[in-house]
């Protein structure tokens, strides 16, 4: 029966505390919000022009996505345009140009691959030497907001 009591003490000390904390930040926000500037307030008795709204972006993530695909830029994208960039990919492994990609094609590719990443020829990647086989990207265009 005590832990009983004793639990139902300590939930209403919790509670109690996370009362006083959330009406200790409370008090700390102001209350009413602070007022407008003059200048960007319009009325019928003032004469102006009313500000103009924030521009929304031209592309969305998926247009801008769709618009990398689409290489003729005619608003379809074929098998070819999307197969493209998959295609120079594959013509860099197949060794023999043969339009096949053989498991020792891949293999060569990946062992020099390998052996150009391990700096210190042990004959394992480190985390350091392991980051050197990530895909280049290229930087992303920031936006000069």
């Amino acid at each position: 029966m005590l832990r009983f009591f004793a639990g139902v003490a300590s939930a209403l000390l919790l509670v109690a505390a996370g009362f006083f904390l959330w009406k200790s930040q409370a008090e700390g926000e102001d209350a009413v919000p602070p007022a407008p500037r003059a200048a960007a307030m319009v009325s019928p008795l003032r004469p102006g022009k009313a500000p103009e709204p924030p521009a929304a972006t031209e592309k969305t993530r998926e247009e801008k996505r769709f618009a990398r695909a689409d290489l003729n830029d005619d608003g379809r994208i074929a098998r070819e345009e999307l197969m493209s960039p998959r295609r120079k990919a594959f013509a860099r492994l197949d060794g023999d140009g043969d339009g096949r990609l053989s498991f020792e094609e891949w293999a060569v590719k990946t062992g020099e691959k390998f052996a150009g990443a391990d700096a210190d020829r042990s004959g394992w990647l480190t985390a350091a030497e392991f980051e050197t086989t990530k895909a280049k990207t290229a930087p992303r265009k920031r936006c000069a907001c």
